[in-house]
């Protein structure tokens, strides 16, 4: 049997921790920082950890990681 492909752009964005976690990169922290104040701005640093149906998407498209 062939290799599966590694879909590369979720590759780039998402990442799975040593539990089996998906973790990607919160949204808004890309530009209009200065109306946003520093506690919100903080917490767009963590990432988010996705569950359930979706991340069970990511891991289908990301087979040897």
């Amino acid at each position: 049997m062939p290799k599966i492909k590694t879909r590369k752009g979720v590759k780039k964005r998402v990442k799975v921790s040593k539990q089996g976690k998906v973790l990607i990169k919160r949204s808004g922290k890309s530009h209009l920082l200065t109306t946003k104040n520093r506690k919100r701005k903080r917490k767009l640093r963590s990432p988010r950890t996705l569950e359930g149906p979706a991340a069970r998407e990511f891991k289908k498209q990301l087979p040897y990681d």
